[in-house]
């Protein structure tokens, strides 16, 4: 392939993929990006005279496309699409795409295998880990993440907290398929990151307000707690032998087909505040729920706790789960050293089964 080849394929895949433009905006630019990823990384690799231009490749190229009046192509964007091609370079081999000039590209298959905007995969492309990458872009897409939403996920580090919330089986299924909700556990997040209620980790607040500030960023707070839920209420009275009880927050799962209650703790977990949980678990269970749905889940929210304390209150199968929140986005530094630890862990496991 020759540097005019080049041009002239590069042109044509635009010439191509614009006439579907009106259809599709974002997936065109995204198909047009990688596959003039793809073009310029197979040209740096064998292209006849690759050797003549050198170093000033991606400036000719962009210099050259913009005189067609092909937009987005500055050698900034160029460099971004050859790195799109090569951290998404594995659809090449599933779809057998062979890079030459006589053979037309699937360009059908590779539109499937895409699904969010470029916006979405240039937050995507800042992730270095191929699985955790993986697992946020099957997350945007079944969740319809904005760009904002996304980003604020990368941010508070959620991938790594589920997979400290895991076993080794079920981090492997994040990358293949996303979070799969088929159990009380697999709702359940440690820490929940709060960031977003603007609250000043060095001002004291009671309960109410922490409350106050939750149900006013209630759509942020849904998207925390993570698939599935819908928000029923707020301090849901109920009564029982004329004693008045109050559920700090009621949420449905529609995924479970679950009540769940979450009650909010400024300081050090309790084993009263179990206790309560589990009563509140306990009525929905007798008196709320219906016979089609699932089993109630209790949720204690709270600043600290003692996993030794929880163990010893809760019975094995309980409903009842206890979580740390915090008001500040978690380092990702240390969320990565407890994730080496559970790896090293795991590694110690498999060599004990063999």
């Amino acid at each position: 392939m020759k540097f005019e080849q080049l041009i002239d394929l590069l042109q044509k895949t635009h010439n191509q993929l614009q006439f579907q433009a009106s259809r599709s905006v974002d997936l065109f630019l995204v198909v047009r990006n990688w596959l003039f990823g793809l073009y310029i990384v197979e040209y740096e690799q064998n292209g006849e005279d690759r050797a003549h231009y050198g170093d000033r490749l991606i400036e000719d190229l962009s210099e050259k496309l913009k005189s067609y009046n092909i937009k987005g192509v500055s050698p900034t964007n160029l460099r971004k699409f050859r790195e799109f091609y090569t951290a998404y370079s594995s659809i090449q081999q599933t779809l057998s795409v062979e890079l030459s000039t006589k053979q037309n590209t699937n360009l059908e298959s590779i539109k499937n295998r895409f699904s969010l905007s470029w916006s979405h995969y240039l937050i995507l492309l800042q992730i270095d880990k191929e699985d955790e990458r993986k697992y946020y872009e099957i997350e945007a897409s079944n969740a319809s993440w904005s760009v904002r939403e996304l980003e604020r996920q990368i941010t508070s580090c959620l991938y790594e907290r589920l997979c400290l919330s895991m076993d080794k089986k079920k981090i492997k299924q994040l990358s293949e398929k996303g979070q799969l909700i088929d159990s009380a556990k697999d709702i359940v997040k440690n820490p929940y990151i709060l960031e977003f209620l603007d609250l000043d980790e060095r001002i004291e607040y009671s309960e109410t307000q922490l409350e106050t500030a939750i149900i006013n960023k209630i759509e942020h707070f849904l998207l925390e707690l993570g698939k599935g839920f819908l928000f029923e209420a707020r301090q849901k009275r109920f009564t029982f032998e004329q004693d008045h009880f109050y559920v700090d927050l009621v949420f449905y799962n529609r995924l479970l087909k679950s009540y769940v209650l979450i009650d909010l703790k400024l300081d050090k977990l309790t084993h009263q505040d179990l206790g309560q949980m589990q009563m509140y678990v306990n009525y929905f269970d007798r008196y709320v729920k219906t016979e089609d749905e699932n089993p109630t889940i209790g949720i204690v929210l709270c600043k600290r706790k003692n996993d030794s304390l929880v163990e010893l209150t809760l019975p094995q199968n309980a409903n009842v789960f206890a979580s740390k929140y915090q008001l500040y986005l978690p380092s990702k530094e240390e969320l990565k050293k407890q994730l080496e630890n559970l790896d090293n862990l795991f590694s110690k496991g498999d060599s004990h089964d063999r």
